[in-house]
């Protein structure tokens, strides 16, 4: 019954679903609004035991002194600081003056901020290994990102200054955005739908059964 029960739920849940996208009328339209009340129950006790969870692997590193045993101590003084910081706030924990504010604004912020910044460089790095001319398609690749990334910034109009309108490269850069970009990228949607939606249907069926810890 530890499988049988989990998948029923899933089961009606994905079929009423269905069935209120296509059919508008009571019951089906109010049914949208009864699952988001039970979904919202359900993530504030997932948000619980993520918690648990990154507290209790976090005290086992430390306890057993594993590998960077010490950002675990970063990763749980953190997180008591902000409860901390939450709970002194009151009901008003998120206003412009508060501790928690304060904290969020000026400390997660520019750390977001830094991480995000540091991407750019493993995505310099992953272009640098994959536009490689190795055949017709990467020379293709190769060639679009120069034009688009030379387009883009104010050295390609300064280049391409003395062509006329609707030669130069940023309308060229334009052209690619809007046309062979906005087409590939339409494709990757309708398979990234066609991959959703029979995903969903193995997931309803009972078909697909790793998200109980189990063999699909």
């Amino acid at each position: 019954m530890r499988r049988e029960i989990p998948l029923l739920i899933t089961g009606i849940v994905g079929v009423v679903f269905v069935i209120s996208y296509f059919i508008p009328h009571f019951p089906f339209n109010m049914m949208d609004g009864w699952f988001s009340d039970w979904f919202s129950i359900i993530q504030a006790c997932a948000i619980v035991l993520g918690a648990l969870n990154l507290l209790l692997i976090s005290s086992q590193k430390i306890i057993r002194r594993k590998t960077d045993w010490g950002y675990s101590i970063v990763v749980m003084a953190t997180f008591f600081l902000m409860i901390i910081a939450g709970f002194s706030g009151g009901v008003e924990f998120r206003g412009p003056d508060t501790t928690f504010t304060w904290l969020y604004n000026f400390t997660f912020m520019p750390l977001s901020s830094t991480m995000y910044a540091i991407l750019a460089f493993f995505v310099a790095s992953a272009s640098y290994r994959a536009f490689r001319a190795r055949n017709a398609e990467a020379t293709l690749l190769l060639g679009a990102a120069f034009f688009v990334m030379i387009g883009r910034v104010p050295i390609g109009d300064l280049i391409t200054g003395f062509m006329p309108e609707g030669a130069r490269l940023s309308d060229l850069t334009g052209w690619i955005m809007d046309y062979p970009q906005t087409a590939g990228q339409r494709a990757i949607m309708i398979g990234i739908a066609l991959g959703l939606v029979s995903t969903s249907l193995r997931v309803i069926l009972g078909i697909e059964r790793s998200h109980l810890g189990g063999d699909s």
